[in-house]
This record gives C-alpha cells, sequence and structure tokens, in this order.
C-alpha cells in the first residue's frame, strides 16, 4: 500500500533529511587513510542523539551498528568495523534517520585519500545516474522510467546496474511502497502521485551486476571482486517537480 504524505509531513521529513544531510558534510570531512568505518558509525550515531534523532537501522532485523560501511567490492550493508581505511579505498556510508518519527535515507560513497582514475569514473557517473534518475521523478510518469534512465546511461559505459537491491518508499517506515528498480522499461510499474516519498539509490559495478552475500547474512558483494559505487536520496514528489528531502550544500 502506498501512503501519500501531506505536506506537514513532507516538512517533516526534509528536518530529517537536512540532518542526514549534515552527517554526510561531517564524514566528507573526516574520511582520510587511518580511519575506521567504527569511528565514521560512532560519530553518525552521536550526532543523531545530540540532534534528538534515532538511528533508525540499529535494531532492524537484527542490525547493530547506525550506519552501514561499504568497502570497495561490497556492494551495500557492510557492517562498520575498526580495521583502518587505505589510501585509494572507497567506501560508501548508508543511514537512516528518524527525527520525531520521521525518516530519511541517504548514501553515499566516498574516496579515500587519492583514488585511481577507475574509482573516480565509477564514482562520478553512479552520481550522475543517481541524478538523472531523480530528474523523472515527476508526477505520472511511471517508477519505470526512473530505472531505464539510469540503466540506459550507465550500461552503455560499459558499468552494470545491480539488480537485487532497489530503492523504495519512505515515512514513518523505513520500507514502503513502492519499490523503485534501477533499471528496466520506461513504460512499466507505479504511476507516481504528488505526495509520494521515494529513495533513488543505483547500486553500480564495474564489473558483473550480480551480488554475493558474505556469511554475516548482510553484507552484499560484487561476484567477480569489482569495485561498486552507491548514491542515494530520499525524494518527495511534487506538483513542481522532484523535491531533493536528503541534498548536501
Amino acid at each position: 500500500m502506498i501512503h501519500l504524505k501531506s505536506k506537514r509531513e513532507i516538512q517533516e521529513m526534509k528536518k530529517a533529511g537536512e540532518l542526514l544531510a549534515y552527517i554526510h558534510s561531517q564524514i566528507k570531512e573526516m574520511i582520510k587513510p587511518g580511519v575506521t568505518t567504527w569511528e565514521i558509525d560512532q560519530l553518525s550515531h552521536k550526532i543523531m542523539k545530540d540532534h534528538g534523532a534515532i538511528a533508525q537501522q540499529i535494531g532492524y532485523n537484527g542490525y547493530k551498528y547506525a550506519t552501514c560501511a561499504s568497502i570497495n567490492d561490497e556492494i551495500c550493508h557492510g557492517f562498520p568495523r575498526k580495521k583502518p581505511l587505505l589510501e585509494g579505498d572507497i567506501v560508501t556510508i548508508d543511514m537512516v534517520v528518524n527525527l520525531n518519527g520521521y525518516l530519511a535515507d541517504s548514501a553515499w560513497s566516498y574516496g579515500v585519500g587519492l583514488i585511481d582514475d577507475k574509482a573516480q569514473q565509477l564514482l562520478d557517473v553512479t552520481k550522475k545516474s543517481l541524478y538523472l534518475g531523480i530528474e523523472q521523478a515527476q508526477v505520472n510518469n511511471r517508477t519505470g522510467v526512473i530505472g531505464h534512465a539510469i540503466q540506459s546511461y550507465v550500461e552503455p559505459l560499459g558499468y552494470s546496474v545491480v539488480r537485487e537491491f532497489s530503492g523504495h518508499g519512505i515515512g514513518q517506515d523505513m520500507h514502503e511502497d513502492p519499490m523503485i528498480l534501477h533499471y528496466g522499461k520506461a513504460n512499466k510499474g507505479v504511476r507516481l502521485q504528488e505526495g509520494m516519498v521515494i529513495t533513488i539509490e543505483p547500486m553500480i559495478n564495474i564489473g558483473h551486476w550480480k551480488s554475493s552475500l558474505d556469511d554475516d547474512g548482510w553484507t552484499a558483494r560484487t561476484i567477480d571482486g569489482s569495485l561498486s559505487a552507491q548514491f542515494e536520496h530520499t525524494i518527495a514528489i511534487t506538483a513542481e517537480g522532484p523535491l531533493i528531502l536528503t541534498e548536501q550544500k
């Protein structure tokens, strides 16, 4: 069932999104060789608590951390850890902030120190694909046009779109309808309506799109060891066009 949000509810979600964007701004300043994703997780959780917010991921299906931290060939849902990040790594930090009962969700991929051209191009392409998808988040468009815009951009450049994970509706629950695929046909899917709030979160690989799951039951990684990146925003569908609730300044 799709839950349409009022303008007031969207504004409450925007407050959560602004806090989440602020946390990412602090992470950006923090990331360098030698820093651990455990330290990033602890900082993120502290900022949430200092602002009266809840780390929504903690306790979700038994998950123990405020953030997901996925490094290099890890696609998503990696655990924060105490192993230092290395020069040339790429790391994706994903989190859901609950502020006064309203949620916002955003992931961002970062280069650690100096990264090579191949990794930088992956980050650039993945980020651009997110915004191409967002451009299609218009009233009366079908959800399929979002995925089609992403897939038709990244695949001719030689990259692949992860199929096993998708964007989703969000509000007072972390995962709501509709599902937002990052690939597919433009004329498929649910028709977007004013008041929907969704996440668009393409995960793009240098190699094959398929993933494997680690023994921890959470961490998804590329089957061929290739690099993966992800960028994600929470977006409200409005009559004036897509409103990014987690936009970074």
